[in-house]
C-alpha cells in the first residue's frame, strides 16, 4: 500500500509535523507547508533556534507568524536547539532529535520534510514520513544558498523576510549636493524605494525646536524601517540620524540622547559622502552656502569618529550617477 494511502487510512486524528530552522523562511518552505496542511487536521510547524544563529530566532519566528497568519489548522511552535550536536554524523544525531520531538510533540502521526534525513527521523519517532520535492526540482533553493547570495535567490525569499537582506544605502553630506535628486533617481533605475529627508515634512524654516528635531528623528527612523519592507534589494536613503544630530548641534547647540539611541536602530550597508563641488542652490531651508566646505569636513569627521567606512562621491551629477550605478551593480553581483 502506498504511504499516502496509509496516512489517509489512519483512524485517529491526523496531526502532522514540520521542523526546521527556517533561516530564512522561503517559498519552498511555504509549498511544503501547503502540501502538508492539505493532508492533516492539524499541522505543527516547529522552529528551533540558537543564540549564535546568523539570523536571530525571534525575528525568524515573526516572519513565520506573518506569512502563516491566515493558515487555518496550522500551529506554530518555537524551541531552543539545546539537544543537537552538529559534529556527529546523521545516524548519531537523529536519536537526539527524536528524543526531543517525542517529549515536545507526543501525539504526532506524520512528519513532512524535503530532507534526506526524513525517513530516518520518522523511523526513530515510530511515525510516517512524507517527502516533498526532495531533489529541489520545484524549488531549487536552500537557506544556505539564500544567506550566501540573497539577491540571486531573491524571488524565493518570502516578503516578510526580504527587508533583512535589503542593502541600505545612505547618501550623506552637506546641503545642496544632489542627495535628494540622486536617491530618487537611483530608486527609479533599480526599481526600488527611497527615503527622503523627512525634516521637510515637518518644518519650513530653520526656526525649529528640540521637540521638532526629536519628532523628525523618530519619523526618519520609522520611515526607513517601514520602507525597507517593500524595497527591492536596495534602499536609497537621502539622510540618516548622524545628519540629524549634526544640524541639531549646529542650530540648537545640543544633541539629545534620543537621537543617539535612534541612530542605533538603523545601520547602513554603504555610506556615500557627497562632495561640495557642485553649485549651491537655495530652496528656502538651505542657509549654509558659504560654509559647505566646513560642513563637508564636519560630516566626514562624524563618520571617522564612528569608524564607518565611506566613499566620497564627486563630479557632475551625471558623473555621480554613473559612479553610483557602477557601485550598485557591483553590490548586487556580490
Amino acid at each position: 500500500m502506498a504511504l499516502a494511502t496509509e496516512i489517509q487510512n489512519l483512524s485517529s486524528v491526523k496531526r502532522g509535523l514540520i521542523i526546521g530552522k527556517f533561516m530564512p523562511l522561503h517559498k519552498g518552505h511555504l509549498a511544503l507547508i501547503d502540501f502538508a496542511a492539505a493532508q492533516c487536521d492539524e499541522l505543527i510547524v516547529s522552529m528551533t533556534y540558537r543564540q549564535d544563529d546568523p539570523i536571530p530566532g525571534p525575528l525568524r519566528f515573526e516572519w513565520i507568524r506573518e506569512e502563516l497568519a491566515n493558515y487555518a489548522g496550522v500551529r506554530l511552535e518555537i524551541s531552543p536547539d539545546d539537544f543537537d550536536n552538529e559534529t556527529l554524523p546523521w545516524d548519531q544525531r537523529i536519536p537526539f532529535w527524536a528524543s526531543f520531538l517525542k517529549k515536545r510533540f507526543p501525539q504526532v502521526h506524520v512528519i513532512f520534510s524535503s530532507e534526506n534525513y526524513g525517513d530516518l527521523l520518522a523511523k526513530n519517532l515510530g511515525i510516517f514520513h512524507v517527502g516533498f520535492d526532495p531533489e529541489r526540482k520545484k524549488f531549487p533553493v536552500s537557506t544556505t544558498l539564500i544567506r550566501q547570495q540573497p539577491f540571486h535567490y531573491w524571488d524565493f525569499i518570502v516578503h516578510a523576510a526580504r527587508s533583512f537582506f535589503v542593502k541600505r544605502i545612505c547618501l550623506y553630506g552637506p546641503e545642496s549636493t544632489g542627495k535628494s535628486t540622486m536617491a530618487k533617481r537611483l530608486a527609479e533605475i533599480y526599481d526600488t524605494e527611497f527615503v527622503p529627508e523627512i525634516s521637510r515634512e515637518f518644518i519650513s524654516s530653520n526656526n525649529f525646536t528640540l521637540a521638532d528635531i526629536i519628532r523628525i528623528g523618530h519619523a526618519q527612523t520609522k520611515r526607513v524601517i517601514s520602507t525597507a519592507k517593500n524595497a527591492n534589494k536596495l534602499l536609497f536613503c537621502d539622510t540618516d540620524l548622524i545628519t540629524t544630530q549634526i544640524y541639531c548641534r549646529h542650530y540648537l547647540h545640543t544633541i539629545p540622547h534620543v537621537l543617539l539611541a535612534l541612530e542605533e536602530q538603523v545601520k547602513y550597508d554603504r555610506y556615500y559622502l557627497f562632495d561640495v563641488d557642485v553649485p549651491w542652490v537655495a530652496d528656502g531651508l538651505r542657509d549654509l552656502g558659504e560654509r559647505r566646505l566646513e560642513m563637508f569636513t564636519v560630516f566626514k569627521v562624524e563618520l571617522k569618529k564612528r569608524k564607518i567606512p565611506y566613499t566620497v562621491v564627486s563630479g557632475s551629477h551625471d558623473q555621480r550617477e554613473k559612479f553610483l550605478c557602477a557601485e550598485m551593480d557591483g553590490l548586487l553581483m556580490g
